[in-house]
């Protein structure tokens, strides 16, 4: 089963279960396919959503900062329950070290040796690694292998 299928399924899951919070959640993720879907005209992929969820979960936290900022507890408690939903579709991340290891290879693979060819690095690893490390943490990494 895809994962856009999977969705679609557990918000009639969540519908039948009045579990409201989940299902405005994954309501809100098939916006973000249906929009892709109608302005691009295409069928969007698992590689596709995984972006959207990783997109929603970055959206997610930076509402999360600002509203501990605010000392808006109710909110960041509701953006924390939308991020658990979200982060269940996602695959497991990887650890510091699996990450190290795969930067290390491509960096050989492209022969990168300085600060200068960090664009290769990231471009190369973000097709390699996908949607199982967030782009900060990449960053962060590539830089202290590059330096």
């Amino acid at each position: 089963m895809s994962l856009n299928a999977q969705i679609k399924a557990d918000i009639k899951d969540a519908m039948r279960a009045k579990d409201v919070q989940k299902r405005d959640t994954l309501r809100n993720i098939q916006v973000a396919v249906k929009d892709i879907e109608v302005n691009e005209r295409r069928e969007v992929t698992d590689a596709d959503l995984e972006s959207i969820l990783m997109k929603y979960c970055k959206q997610r936290e930076d509402a999360m900062t600002q509203f501990k900022d605010a000392g808006r507890n109710d909110l960041v408690e509701k953006e924390e329950a939308e991020l658990l939903i979200v982060k269940a579709y996602l695959p497991e991340p990887m650890s510091d070290e699996e990450l190290e290891s795969i930067l290390k290879d491509i960096i050989t693979q492209t022969g990168a040796s300085s600060m200068k060819d960090m664009g290769k690095v990231m471009g190369a690893a973000k097709n390699a690694i996908g949607s199982k490390a967030d782009g900060g943490r990449i960053n962060a990494c590539v830089k202290s292998l590059l330096t």
